[in-house]
């Protein structure tokens, strides 16, 4: 038994950074925009469905809005 709990344990951790890799490699629906600017970086709050949601965060400070190079650049799927 004392040997079952780390072992379970580092089972539950491989798992969780097995899925949460899976999640970082292929952008999220909803992130196609992005608030960009000297405090977020690059390329920085990728939260935004819309533009305009995305433009009402940055309203009244020095940031300023763009797509989400993930999802602009992200392979095409080939359909034959």
């Amino acid at each position: 038994m004392r040997r079952l709990i780390p072992v379970l344990a580092s089972l539950a951790t491989l798992a969780t950074v097995d899925v949460s890799a899976q999640a970082q490699a292929q952008p999220a629906a909803n992130d196609h925009y992005c608030l960009q600017g000297r405090q977020w970086g690059y390329p920085g709050n990728c939260l935004f469905t819309t533009y305009q949601q995305c433009q009402a965060t940055a309203s009244g400070t020095d940031a300023y809005c763009g797509i989400n190079p993930r999802y602009a650049f992200q392979q095409q799927r080939r359909y034959y």
